[in-house]
């Protein structure tokens, strides 16, 4: 599978791969763990299609960009923030529309509560917030220790985690022959991948990033802001899901459950792209289902 981020960039030291996509009103998409910006090949041509001007990125130490070799250098969400600023001021972006998901969720909030004027409005995907995170089994995982996963012969790390990502999707199968699962794997694998996955990832699955601006979630209404959910995503605990809480964080925003998708679903369906467009130009947003499954 070919990346979309082909070009780099040095941005406070580090190589970070980028691509940009089309003309017109600018977005920027974020991407969450454990896979790069190949998560939105599908949506770039349908955003350019529209009228946008499409930028993504790898995070560091995921996907096309630099792993870092210390493991001083943060590549945690709050790390990720500078990096994103930056980006902007190298795209030459004054504002711009941000799509996140995942733990690109996490960095978008940050960004959004530090750098709010730099958005123009903010769509949220299936991403993380508040203490949402890690999953109960990546938890349990990182409780009984991951030496024994960083340690592991390659084929018995590329095992665990397609198996492991397999499971996020809701139609494994087609995940798979469509190359995905395959491109995913081989940027968490490997001689550097293994390593990197642990060390730039992993280990920072902490919601503290998530949980320090808890109470500032508020100031976002500035913003138009909407939050999505994919109908078969069971990969988070609904009591931590920005978009089911009652009363909102958010007072303004706009929740939707986007049927038919789920987290590792984003690169392949494009079908959310819509609700997006239609929110960028005014239109009233769709709203068939509440957020959350009445329980």
């Amino acid at each position: 599978m070919t990346p979309i981020a082909t070009e780099h960039v040095i941005i406070n030291g580090h190589r970070i791969a980028h691509g940009i996509y089309g003309e017109g009103t600018p977005v920027v998409l974020v991407h969450g763990t454990p896979s790069a910006s190949i998560i939105w090949r599908k949506l770039v041509p349908v955003l350019c299609a529209a009228g946008f001007k499409v930028h993504v990125f790898d995070l560091l130490g995921f996907g096309e960009s630099e792993r870092p070799w210390s493991q001083a250098v943060d590549t945690s969400i709050s790390g990720q923030v500078p990096i994103l600023c930056a980006l902007l001021d190298h795209w030459g972006l004054g504002a711009t529309h941000l799509v996140a998901h995942d733990i690109g969720g996490g960095v978008a909030q940050r960004f959004g509560i530090f750098h709010r004027e730099r958005l123009l409005s903010l769509a949220m995907i299936d991403v993380v917030s508040f203490d949402s995170y890690p999953s109960s089994r990546t938890r349990q995982q990182i409780a009984e220790g991951l030496d024994k996963l960083i340690e592991a012969p390659d084929a018995t790390h590329r095992s665990h985690f397609r198996d492991w990502l397999a499971t996020a999707s809701a139609h494994p199968d087609a995940f798979e022959e469509s190359g995905a699962l395959d491109a995913y794997l081989d940027y968490i694998a490997g001689p550097v991948g293994q390593a990197s996955l642990f060390q730039h990832q992993i280990r920072h699955y902490d919601p503290r990033h998530t949980l320090e601006i808890a109470d500032r979630l508020g100031e976002l209404g500035a913003l138009p802001v909407k939050l999505i959910w994919g109908a078969e995503d069971a990969g988070r605990s609904p009591t931590g899901r920005i978009g089911c809480r009652r009363p909102s964080p958010i007072p303004t925003s706009a929740s939707s459950k986007a049927p038919a998708t789920s987290r590792s679903r984003t690169g392949r369906n494009p079908s959310p792209t819509c609700w997006w467009i239609s929110f960028w130009r005014g239109a009233t947003p769709p709203r068939a289902r509440a957020c959350c499954r009445a329980s």
